[in-house]
């Protein structure tokens, strides 16, 4: 039979105007009765049957419908990348990324127009004979049928996708004719504006088709692991039989009932010359032949979950991407967006080995790498021993523990004397130089007033003690043995403000409650991200970068949306900068990392850190190119801090004397960064302005280990002072 013109029902709809009221609706139905009747007539159905069926099912939802239909951009899956491309993860909403139409296979172009609407080019947005059918048998069976075209088919898509509440998502699918009726105003006027190559190419891109695949490209790959464009016969009649009912043909759960709708649709291109004959019948023949690709949503199953996560948590708190955060979730689920991070996939392997290989996930501590690179702040990797998850029982959790509490929920832990850096660095900057010497005993009592807060305030009394060493020592044997009794009066002298205000500016955060005396022991929880972009503020010269796990992100048209340029300011000159270096290569070359084996074959320097109590023990090591911050952490069920001593990790049973940064932190950094310095080239640290004589550390029968760190630091032979805090290990 004849079917109507595009451009006729075009002109009625624009005769048409959106019905304000019931009689305005009515009046709307009998025009549409009226172009029907046409039809009507040459199919001999009567048009009363239309009229009534019309004029009885009028909702709001026809009274309220809207005059077109928004051409609105469908939601994109968004991709997290490594610094060399590879994909770290995907997000989204809708697993979907539009293709050109001429990025898709003809064959697969023709198998989903054979099955869904064979007259598709043929007709004008209204197959009448098909629609006025099912609107007869619905009439009188009470029942919703079919008969829809192709572009009937993207509306009611289109209006399901771009629903924003629940009545609107009912509406978009109700089983009504008043929902029919929608689409035919919506289809007359969407064919109107657009080409009938541009509403196939948008149908495939907006179709859904199953198990988590929406749009032709999503589903090509999910279902046979190849592009659009390389699909053949078979695997197009696979798919193009898949949108009729996405759940029911589901290849991956229901593979009888999608092997039999292909080969419906196989005899179907058959029967409109798309394939011939036998060919279809030797294709029915066949499997279904699957090779499923996944994409998992999220950073669960990603190499870098951490790390993956913080970027997450970075993008929802960056304002430039949206004014909300709602704003900014809805971009990163269906912008379509392509985020290069600054995560160096070699890097994160080998930090992820080293904290999995040395502390178990169901242990009662956490094993934690953060590193950062100096002189940029680019974030090359975080890592925990805890994989993420919600199944506590396996040690799983979502809390990252390495970065700071507003990016991971995690309150951090002390990370002890790796904070004598900033002491360090404060006296170097206020001009005390290297040579800085203070007579050092065992104990020592720091009187009231000795130290003054930020706001002019005296501080309590505050006994501090070493383990072993005492005597006479400057800057160098201060530090590389970290002495605490030396290291009270060096911060005396630099002033407790100016201590503070240097870990502030290397990114320290620094409540006024641990404005203290024994803050150079470290009483700050802290993050070791932090800790690793403030030991990059040494390695690089002095140079303080902020930690960036982005480096740029293009929008779905290939646009950079924004590049991430690095936030750098000086915070110490080179000469001072190269002076703290230079101490703690020590550390490394004769030092306590040499008597723990951590040492590397390029230039490193590092510090070690026991927390009071032995709750945590930290290793911050660095070259000139990558700070690494190691840290093990005792924890209580509840997430609360634990001492380490006691403690089994990786089956290894911790007793007092094996609980130290050198001896457990250490080895742990030293898998990581033996692997990572094949990566790193052999860059010499700056000569300092001074030097001071140091001897290597001699091994004893009594303390193989070097000083403190043998026997768990200056901490576990009490003191206190300043809330019982304070007297963090000496030399960890």
């Amino acid at each position: 039979m004849a079917l109507f013109s595009s451009n006729r029902l075009r002109r009625a709809a624009q005769s048409d105007p959106a019905p304000r009221s019931t009689v305005g609706a009515v009046g709307s139905m009998a025009r549409l009765s009226v172009i029907a009747g046409v039809g009507v007539a040459a199919m001999a159905i009567p048009a009363s049957a239309f009229v009534a069926v019309t004029v009885n099912d009028v909702s709001s939802d026809i009274i309220d419908m809207p005059l077109t239909l928004e051409d609105r951009p469908n939601a994109q899956t968004s991709v997290i990348q490594a610094s060399d491309g590879r994909r770290l993860a995907y997000f989204y909403s809708e697993n979907r990324q539009d293709v050109p139409l001429a990025k898709i296979a003809p064959v697969m172009q023709k198998a989903l127009i054979s099955i869904e609407d064979a007259r598709f080019y043929e007709h004008g947005p209204l197959d009448l004979k098909g629609t006025l059918r099912a609107l007869v048998n619905n009439a009188a069976s009470g029942s919703t049928q079919g008969g829809s075209t192709l572009t009937q088919q993207l509306v009611k898509q289109t209006l399901v996708s771009q629903a924003t509440t629940d009545e609107e998502r009912m509406a978009a699918i109700e089983k009504s004719t008043a929902r029919k009726i929608r689409e035919l105003k919506l289809a007359v006027q969407y064919e109107e504006a657009h080409s009938k190559d541009e509403i196939l190419e948008r149908y495939l891109n907006i179709a859904y088709f199953g198990d988590g695949a929406y749009g032709i490209n999503s589903a090509a790959y999910h279902f046979f692991s190849t592009s659009p464009e390389k699909l053949n016969a078979r695997q197009a009649a696979t798919l193009a039989g898949l949108v009729q009912n996405p759940d029911e043909y589901n290849p991956t759960a229901f593979p009888e009932n999608a092997l039999q709708r292909r080969n419906t649709v196989l005899a179907v291109m058959a029967r409109e010359d798309v394939i011939t004959a036998k060919r279809a019948e030797e294709i029915q023949a066949e499997p279904l032949r699957l090779k499923i690709t996944k994409f998992p949503n999220g950073c669960v199953e990603s190499t870098a979950a951490f790390s993956c996560d913080y970027i997450r948590q970075y993008l929802l708190q960056d304002k430039s991407l949206g004014e909300t955060e709602d704003d900014r979730r809805q971009l990163l689920l269906s912008g379509g967006l392509t985020i290069k991070s600054t995560i160096d996939v070699g890097m994160q392997k080998a930090a992820n080995d080293a904290v999995t290989s040395t502390v178990a996930p169901t242990d009662k501590a956490l094993g934690l790498i953060a590193m950062v690179e100096p002189g940029t702040g680019k974030v090359r990797g975080v890592a925990q021993s805890r994989p993420m998850g919600r199944d506590k029982k396996k040690g799983q959790s979502y809390i990252n523990f390495t970065v700071p509490t507003r990016y991971g929920q995690s309150g951090g832990f002390s990370a002890g004397s790796t904070f004598k850096m900033f002491t360090a660095a404060a006296a170097l900057k206020k001009g005390l130089g290297p040579g800085t010497s203070f007579n050092s005993p065992a104990n020592m009592v720091m009187p009231p007033g000795s130290y003054f807060d930020c706001q002019g305030g005296g501080t309590s009394e505050w006994t501090v003690k070493n383990s072993t060493t005492s005597g006479g020592k400057n800057m160098y044997t201060g530090l590389s043995e970290s002495v605490n009794t030396y290291f009270s009066q060096l911060e005396k002298a630099a002033g407790l403000c100016n201590t503070v205000r240097m870990a502030q500016a290397m990114g320290i955060t620094v409540p006024s409650r641990d404005v203290v005396g024994p803050f150079t022991l470290g009483v700050t929880s802290v993050s070791p991200l932090d800790m690793a972009a403030a030991y990059a503020t040494v390695a690089s010269g002095g140079m303080y970068c902020k930690p960036q796990p982005v480096d740029s992100i293009v929008d779905r048209a290939g646009k950079v949306i924004k590049k991430y340029e690095p936030e750098c300011k000086r915070v110490l000159s080179t000469e001072q900068a190269a002076q703290i270096n230079d101490i703690l290569r020590i550390v490394q070359e004769r030092g306590f990392g040499f008597q723990s084996g951590t040492g590397l074959n390029i230039p490193s320097a590092a510090k070690t850190g026991t927390a009071e109590d032995n709750v945590a023990v930290s290793y911050a090591g660095y070259t000139p190119e990558l700070s690494t911050f190691s840290m093990i952490a005792g924890v209580k069920p509840n997430g609360g801090p634990r001492s380490l001593a006691g403690v089994t990790i990786n089956g290894r049973p911790l007793d007092f004397a094996s609980v130290g940064g050198a001896s457990l932190a250490g080895p742990m950094w030293k898998k990581a960064m033996g692997v990572i310095q094949n990566q790193l080239a052999p860059v010499n640290f700056d000569t300092p302005p001074e030097r001071q004589p140091v001897a290597r550390r001699p091994t004893t029968n009594n303390d193989t280990r070097g000083n403190d760190d043998a026997r768990g630091g200056n901490d576990r032979n009490g003191g206190g002072g300043n809330r019982g805090r304070g007297n963090g290990g000496d030399d960890e």
